[in-house]
Parts: structure tokens; sequence; C-alpha cells
């Protein structure tokens, strides 16, 4: 149906007395605002919206429950808070990320850049998230790798079956499917010594602890920064 998302940026000086309600630090933000004219999000998914895992959608068709843990891990990391407020006239996300007037510096990336670039060497990156894919692939492509992706750990499979691959950046939660951990030991069962690093937003978990028993040769956090890609992926193809 139709409707209105409306996005907007604002500075908000953020009081004690304010800060003591939202449970944050007082100080200066730059406040990223995301509004809708939908039906609104009832109170009881507001309660665990942030919370891993949870979501409303059809699990294996339209998400999987990650996307706002992301955000919220985000955010956190940027020792900023994200504020989620909902109505029947439509729903307001609100980001508070810290502002800070000091002189900008360039990440480390940009001088040590060349120490990520590949050489033209074939990775697969697997994951059941499309914008994942792509964006993993833009960011490989861009370091100087050649990049092919997939899906699902089926297609995965009938992938290197035709082409074999220098290295897979493998997803751990695919569904429905093969999740990453058996999609790797199939592949090794075929092709032992198969490159590959780990893609996920857990690194405390049964299934990376049991791939990398298999031989897998690096772990990346979801969500990922270029640098940190690039250093993973050189890192285990030198391995």
């Amino acid at each position: 149906e139709s409707g209105t998302i409306t996005v907007a940026t604002f500075n908000q000086s953020v009081d004690d007395v304010l800060a003591g309600e939202r449970k944050m630090q007082a100080g200066e933000y730059l406040v990223i605002s995301v509004q809708d004219t939908g039906s609104g999000i009832a109170k009881s998914d507001l309660e665990h919206i942030f919370e891993p895992f949870y979501t409303r959608k059809k699990m294996g068709r339209s998400g999987t429950g990650l996307g706002l843990a992301i955000v919220w891990s985000t955010m956190e990391d940027h020792q900023g808070k994200v504020f989620v407020e909902s109505s029947a006239e439509g729903t307001c996300f609100q980001l508070y990320f810290p502002a800070s007037k000091e002189e900008n510096v360039l990440s480390d990336m940009v001088g040590e850049e060349e120490q990520y670039l590949g050489n033209n060497e074939h990775i697969l990156v697997v994951d059941d998230e499309l914008q994942v894919l792509d964006i993993a692939a833009q960011m490989l492509q861009s370091l100087g790798y050649r990049v092919s992706s997939v899906s699902s750990g089926e297609a995965a499979l009938q992938f290197v079956a035709e082409e074999p691959v220098d290295l897979m950046v493998l997803d751990m939660q695919m569904d429905p499917g093969m999740n990453g951990h058996r999609t790797y030991a199939e592949i090794s069962k075929r092709y032992p010594g198969q490159k590959a690093i780990v893609a996920s937003g857990f690194s405390d978990s049964d299934d990376v602890r049991a791939a990398f028993k298999l031989g897998v040769g690096g772990f990346i956090k979801k969500p990922f920064t270029m640098e940190q890609l690039g250093r993973a992926v050189k890192e285990a193809l030198k391995g």
C-alpha cells in the first residue's frame, strides 16, 4: 500500500536528565531518524525487536531476524544508541551517534590498502542474505579479487563441482537447507584442503567451532568493514 518514509538528520544535545532516562552518556549527538506512516509495531514485538533471530517473517523467505540485532550491535560498537517508537500512525527509529569536534582521522586502511589487495584470486561468497552477497562482492572486487556468489550451501556445492575457487567466504546461518558448517564439511570431503573463512554475526557457536576443526582458516564478524574482510581473506589465502 502507499505510504511515506522520511529520513532526516539533526544535531541533538542530551543533558543529564535525558541521559538518565535513556541510559546513555550526556553530550552532543548526530541523530539519524527513519520514520514511516505504516500501521505500527505491536507492543509485544517492540519488547523483543532487537533480539537476535526474533522475527515475524517467514524464515528462509524474507529475513533471518538478525537485521535489527546487527543495527543494535553496530550502534553499541560506536558508543551510540538506537531507539524506536511506534503507534497506529507509524514507526520511528532514531540512531544516536556521538558527535566529536576533533579533526577527522582517516582509517588505517588508506595507508595499508595495498597489503590487502588480491591478485585476481577466485573468491566464492556464500550467504542467504542478498544484500550481504552484494556488499561482500563489491568489497572483494575493489580489492582485486575475482568474485562469484551463491545464496545457499547446495548452490555452493554445485558451483565448486564445476569451477574450483581459491577461497570461500561462508555464512554459518543459512535457512532453509545446509548451514555453513555442513556445506564446508561436504566440500572438504570432495576437495580436501579447500580454503575458507567464516562470516557470521556470532563467533561462539557450535557450528563455527566445528567448522574450524574441519580446517576453516579464519573468522570475520558481521557487519564487517573492507579492511576486516581484506585482512581475513589475505591471511586465509596465505595459510
